[in-house]
């Protein structure tokens, strides 16, 4: 099979987007299917060593200068696909290459499906403010954008209830993204190698380490965990790590000051991907109070590496976090530090079969078979109610009439026409006719 990704957003860029691309793509390949990524260009991309990624022209998007939207090159994405030969197209975000990926995909009347990743009710304040588009009118604008696909692919069951509020009724499948197990289960990380990183950041032998990896922003809502670490602080030596960077970390910085918490929490700033595995390792428990992830890769992460996760309450992590091995939930911010603390107070180890039962769960391998059943479903489908369509006669008419040379099509509606005055003059000689022959029985 061959696959066209239409995104806004992939690496070098750093999202839940870019690598949820970039693990499906690797999956259909081991499978062998063909994938081409239609994206972006990118000053930090290796466009030399890329492969089959077509990169189109594109300029910083509006209040996030590290996304981009595409300017030019839309002529160009639909001969590229044409030669591809591609049997179905994936878009992966809701704009500019969404928009492209929907328009090649009519043009080549091949289906085409669509993944929504993200809960934009809580982003549109990245766009002029929140003054130019409100959340009210997300569902709208999601709405159009998915009239024409032919399937919705939903992250988790939070996201189906979201599409479903919007009153989308297209077929939708609700296809959990996977990660690449062996990136974080990573058994060559030794206990050597992670005791020699928490004294590089100057952590005790004695501290238990709470984990906090995202993009630094307000709705991660990383300050909610700030606020409750002196609850934490009263009863367990506790230190909080918080790894990456963004808009909302002077802000978080200047909280933790405010707190007086400068020797509990730790910023390391952005690592390396390949790096994160030794911080999922390091750490007793990954935590985040977002309420904004439709899905949260990191909480994937977190497990595969054998790290609890805490983390807020939501439908889909009530599906993936379902015993206390693999972590804990909490209700609200209020609750965060006590559901801290009963978590380091009742601590067990994870049950091996258990454990190896959920990697599998959440793999990219589960994840890539999953979502190949689903393109054979939509192609099945579409191909055969064009099949329908193109075989009822109208549509046969059409195509035949279409398909003749000029002069051949103008005599026909030429032919038409006449036949429809000539009609026209039948029908009024007839009527004629039926009054002469009354009047002339009249007369008898």
């Amino acid at each position: 099979m061959r696959v066209g990704l239409f995104t806004d957003s992939y690496l070098p860029q750093v999202s839940g987007v870019a690598t949820s691309i970039q693990t499906l793509t690797l999956e259909l390949e081991k499978l062998g299917h063909e994938v081409y990524i239609f994206t972006t260009t990118d000053e930090n991309a290796d466009v030399d060593h890329e492969h089959n990624i077509i990169r189109l022209q594109s300029i910083p998007f509006v209040s996030l200068a590290e996304r981009k939207i595409v300017v030019k090159g839309v002529f160009a994405a639909y001969l590229i696909a044409q030669e591809y030969h591609l049997d179905i197209i994936h878009t992966q975000t809701e704009f500019g290459m969404g928009l492209l990926g929907k328009m090649v995909a009519q043009q080549l009347r091949i289906p085409v499906i669509h993944t929504l990743h993200t809960k934009y009710e809580d982003y549109v304040h990245y766009i002029a403010k929140g003054r130019l588009i409100r959340p009210s009118m997300v569902k709208y604008i999601i709405r159009n954008f998915l009239r024409g696909t032919e399937g919705i692919i939903c992250p988790s069951e939070m996201v189906l209830d979201t599409v479903n509020s919007y009153g989308v009724t297209i077929p939708k499948r609700v296809i959990p993204t996977g990660i690449e197990i062996n990136r974080f289960k990573r058994p060559d990380i030794t206990d050597l190698d992670v005791a020699t990183r928490r004294e590089a950041l100057g952590i005790k032998p004695d501290e238990m380490i709470l984990l906090s990896l995202s993009r630094i922003a307000a709705e991660k809502n990383i300050q909610a965990v700030i606020r409750a670490l002196p609850e934490v602080l009263e009863s367990f030596p506790v230190k909080l790590v918080i790894v990456g960077h963004g808009p909302y970390e002077s802000a978080l910085k200047t909280l933790v000051d405010d707190l007086n918490l400068n020797q509990s929490v730790i910023f390391t700033g952005q690592v390396p991907n390949e790096q994160t595995a030794y911080y999922y390792k390091m750490a007793d428990f990954f935590i985040s109070a977002s309420t904004s992830e439709t899905q949260g890769l990191t909480y994937l992460e977190a497990i595969a590496a054998g790290t609890r996760v805490l983390a807020c309450d939501n439908p889909y992590l009530e599906g993936l976090i379902d015993d206390p091995e693999f972590g804990r939930l909490f209700a609200n911010e209020t609750e965060i530090g006590k559901t801290i603390c009963t978590a380091l107070s009742e601590w067990t180890p994870i049950q091996l079969d258990r454990f190896n039962d959920k990697l599998y769960e959440i793999s990219a391998e589960n994840f890539a078979k999953q979502v190949y059943l689903f393109y054979l479903d939509v192609i099945i489908e579409y191909k055969t109610r064009k099949h329908l369509e193109e075989n009822r006669l109208p549509a046969k008419m059409e195509d035949v009439v279409r398909q003749m040379p000029l002069h051949v099509t103008r005599s026909i509606k030429r032919e038409q026409i006449r036949a429809k005055y000539f009609a026209r003059k039948a029908s009024k000689l007839a009527k004629n006719w039926q009054t002469y022959v009354k009047i002339d029985k009249d007369k008898e």
